[in-house]
């Protein structure tokens, strides 16, 4: 039988925490995402325009006030 991780009262906090916060929850999730393509999936091509999109949008970032 697998060992549970958390407490029922640990996972009702959790989902509580995730339904207060669903933007935050929402980038944590792509950011995950995001992260697990490029180490897993991502081909040259891929990695290329993504080094494309990031620079236009570091570029967008550093020109907000």
């Amino acid at each position: 039988m697998a060992k549970n991780e958390y407490t029922e009262a640990r996972a009702k906090a959790n989902r509580k925490w995730d339904e207060k916060n669903k933007d935050r929850t929402r980038y944590l999730n792509a950011r995950s995402a995001a992260r697990s393509f490029i180490r897993t999936k991502s081909t040259l091509d891929d990695l290329q325009e993504l080094r494309e999109l990031i620079d236009k949008r570091e570029t967008d970032l550093k020109k907000q006030p």
